[in-house]
């Protein structure tokens, strides 16, 4: 018999808070505040590509001394996403999956710039993140197989978006816990590991 598994019913994006002017014009203050405190890398022109800028980010964290990016998970199932290192920042967006991995991108103080497998880009608490690692299915529906061969038996098919712990990756394959259900699904299929990355 072979399994499937469903991920639930939400919204595909992260919760939205809610807007007013007044937030927007605190928000305005505060992003301004923020430039002046942490100005752009020199060499940086003005619209230059995230990724371009994250791209010659330090090879280390500043704060943890851990490498950057790096993947780890939400501890909460509700985690507050906010436009900048500090509570006194709005909350943009609420993510309400527990265990869903991140990808930490920045560190400032004890605060951890994230970006979920969306792109949804934002500042969270680092009480509110785990080095425990956990992956989710890219697109439905992933055949998980009982070894790391492709011609080996399917236990379970996992449809697109259900998240499950990372347990080793070897090669081209993954280790997967989806809800007691172990098997082997294809690196390449999920988001929360890097390609080429040892896990064990």
């Amino acid at each position: 018999m072979t399994y499937q598994f469903f991920y639930p019913q939400e919204s595909d994006k992260p919760r939205e808070k809610g807007r007013n002017p007044a937030r927007l014009t605190l928000t305005a203050l505060l992003l301004c505040t923020a430039m002046t405190l942490f100005p752009a890398p020199q060499g940086h022109a003005a619209g230059q590509p995230a990724n371009q800028q994250i791209a010659q980010a330090p090879a280390k964290g500043p704060k943890t001394g851990l490498p950057l990016p790096r993947f780890v998970s939400l501890r909460a199932g509700e985690v507050n996403l906010r436009t900048g290192p500090g509570a006194r920042y709005p909350v943009e967006w609420v993510l309400v999956y527990r265990h869903m991995p991140v990808e930490i991108i920045a560190e400032f103080d004890t605060w951890r710039k994230i970006r979920d497998w969306q792109g949804t880009v934002g500042w969270v608490h680092q009480s509110m993140i785990s080095g425990n690692r956990w992956v989710i299915v890219r697109e439905g529906r992933q055949p998980l197989r009982r070894a790391g061969e492709k011609d080996a038996p399917i236990i379970a098919r996992i449809e697109q978006k259900v998240i499950g712990r990372l347990k080793e990756c070897r090669e081209q394959w993954c280790e997967i816990d989806f809800s007691g259900f172990t098997g082997w699904m294809r690196r390449n299929q999920v988001w929360g590991v890097y390609p080429g990355e040892k896990v064990d």
